[in-house]
């Protein structure tokens, strides 16, 4: 799974996206963001923008929107046929801001593990949004993190990882275009061990 995460990059460094003219302009860099925070991500709405999601993703056809707090990870071998994910993922996919996350050790200790890429750069994690319209008439936007099995780093901390786009592969995932669901399914797999690195303790 994926329950904490970090970003303490400037987000203007950010290609293809301004942040000066989007919400996301107002999210401060942490080194532990929680589920239920506001985080930034990347959307196509007709363009290319910079928005911020609540983490912790409500389906549209939900009536309690605490189901959030359950849904802050979706995993990949279900999102094309789970009813909470599967018409996001067909319609609503996100690229999810990071330069790192954590993982904890099991055992009488916790240790927390933070893992990053070996280049230091930051990484978008794959994901998906959500609307859901309250009683009230207020509309909250949600997201979920996606997760597949761990690689050979992370396996030695725990058995799943966040799904880590490839640069190359971030137009695809959030291309909009009719396609083969298939070629999004593709793109979640474990991201190659030998271009992360991991650290023990807090970033």
């Amino acid at each position: 799974m994926c329950g904490r995460f970090t970003l303490l990059t400037d987000l203007s460094v950010i290609e293809g996206v301004d942040p000066a003219e989007e919400s996301a302009s107002e999210f401060q860099p942490s080194n532990n963001i929680c589920p239920g925070q506001q985080i930034p991500a990347i959307i196509y709405d007709e363009k290319i923008r910079l928005v911020t999601f609540r983490w912790g993703l409500i389906p549209a056809w939900a009536r309690d929107p605490s189901l959030g707090h359950k849904l802050i990870n979706a995993r990949a071998e279900t999102i094309a046929t789970k009813p909470s994910f599967r018409d996001a993922f067909k319609k609503r996919r996100c690229l999810i801001i990071a330069d790192g996350f954590y993982e904890w050790s099991k055992g009488d200790k916790k240790t927390p593990y933070h893992f990053s890429l070996k280049s230091g750069a930051s990484f978008c994690f794959a994901g998906l949004y959500e609307a859901w319209l309250s009683p009230e008439k207020k509309t909250i936007k949600t997201c979920a993190i996606i997760t597949t099995d761990a690689n050979v780093l992370l396996k030695q901390i725990h058995d799943r990882m966040p799904v880590i786009v490839p640069k190359d592969k971030e137009a695809l995932w959030l291309d909009p275009g009719t396609r083969n669901p298939e070629e999004w399914a593709a793109l979640l797999q474990p991201y190659p061990a030998e271009d992360m690195q991991m650290t023990t303790g807090w970033r």
